[in-house]
C-alpha cells in the first residue's frame, strides 16, 4: 500500500495552485455566468477543466509516489501536461473576456462570475508558465526530451495547428482552390508528425524507431519546415487575392490563420536548428 508523501515542495505548491485555479474558473462560469453549452463558451470551459483534471492526476501520483508503476515517462508527462496548460489557459484567458465580456446583456452577477473566471484563468496560465520554467531543461542538465527546448516546440507546434484547424473549419476555408487543400494537408501531415514525436516520448516509445531518434528528428523537422514555408506563401496568396478570393468567408479569421501559419513555419524552423546541435538523454 502506498504512503502519502506528506512533504510539499515549491513544484507541488505550484501545482496545487494550479489546481484550484482552473477549479475555480470553471467552476464559476458553469454556476453562475450564464454560458451557451457550445462555440468558445465550451471550449473555454475544455481548457480548464482538462487542466484541472490533468493536474489532479499528476498530484495524485507524486503524493501516493507511484511515478514507477505508472506506464509513462515521468520525465516526459509532466511538462508535456504543463505546457499543454499554459497553452489553453492561455488562450482561454484571451478568449473568454473577448468574447463573454464585451456585450453588456447580462446581469450584474453574471457579469461578476465571468469576470472571477477571466482572473483565475490568468492565474492558472500564470502557475502553468512557472511550472513549465521549473522543470525544464537547464544547459548541460540530463533530462527527458519533452524538457528540452525542441520538446517545448511540439507541444507549441501541434496546439498551434489544433487552433488553425479550429479556424479554418467553420466556415470551411480550404474548398474552393486545391493550393489551400494542400495547405491543410500540410497542417494536418505535420500535426500528425509532431504529434507522434510527443506521443512516443511521452509513451517511452523511442527505442522501437529503426534508426536513431535523433536523426528521425532532425529529418522530420526539416520535412515540416519546408511544407510549412509553402503553406506561409500559397495561403495569404490565395485568400487574399482577388483573383483567387471566394465569397463569404470570415476575413478576420484568414488573417489569423495566415499569422499562424508564418508562427508555425518559425516554430519549425527553430526546432531544426536546436535539434541538429542537441544532445540529450530520453528519461
Amino acid at each position: 500500500m502506498p504512503l502519502i508523501v506528506l512533504g510539499w515542495s515549491r513544484l507541488l505548491m505550484v501545482r496545487a495552485a494550479a489546481l484550484l485555479f482552473t477549479c475555480v474558473a470553471f467552476s464559476v462560469a458553469a454556476h453562475g455566468a450564464s454560458l451557451p453549452h457550445r462555440g468558445m463558451a465550451a471550449w473555454c470551459i475544455f481548457c480548464w477543466a482538462f487542466s484541472f483534471a490533468a493536474t489532479a492526476v499528476i498530484l495524485l501520483v507524486e503524493l501516493l509516489g507511484l511515478q514507477v508503476r505508472v506506464p509513462v515517462s515521468w520525465s516526459n508527462f509532466p511538462i508535456t501536461v504543463a505546457c499543454y496548460a499554459a497553452l489553453l489557459c492561455l488562450s482561454a484567458s484571451v478568449i473568454f473576456p473577448l468574447y463573454f465580456l464585451r456585450d453588456r446583456a447580462y446581469s450584474a452577477e453574471q457579469r461578476d462570475h465571468r469576470v472571477a473566471s477571466t482572473v483565475f484563468s490568468c492565474l492558472a496560465a500564470v502557475a502553468y508558465m512557472v511550472e513549465v520554467s521549473m522543470t525544464r531543461a537547464r544547459p548541460g542538465e540530463v533530462a527527458g526530451y519533452m524538457a528540452t527546448a525542441p520538446g517545448l516546440l511540439k507541444v507549441c507546434q501541434t496546439f498551434v495547428a489544433c487552433v488553425i484547424f479550429i479556424l479554418v473549419s467553420e466556415p470551411v476555408a480550404y474548398e474552393h482552390h486545391a493550393a489551400l487543400q494542400w495547405c491543410m494537408a500540410v497542417y494536418c501531415i505535420c500535426f500528425i508528425i509532431s504529434m507522434v514525436v510527443v506521443v512516443m516520448c511521452v509513451g517511452e516509445c523511442t527505442g522501437w524507431l529503426p534508426v536513431p531518434f535523433p536523426r528521425f528528428l532532425t529529418a522530420c523537422g526539416f520535412l515540416a519546415a519546408v511544407m510549412y514555408l509553402t503553406a506561409t506563401i500559397i495561403w495569404p496568396v490565395f485568400q487574399f487575392s482577388k483573383g483567387y478570393r471566394a465569397r463569404g468567408g470570415n476575413e478576420s479569421s484568414l488573417i489569423t490563420v495566415a499569422v499562424l501559419t508564418g508562427i508555425n513555419f518559425l516554430l519549425y524552423l527553430t526546432d531544426v536548428a536546436h535539434t541538429a546541435r542537441l544532445v540529450f538523454v530520453s528519461g
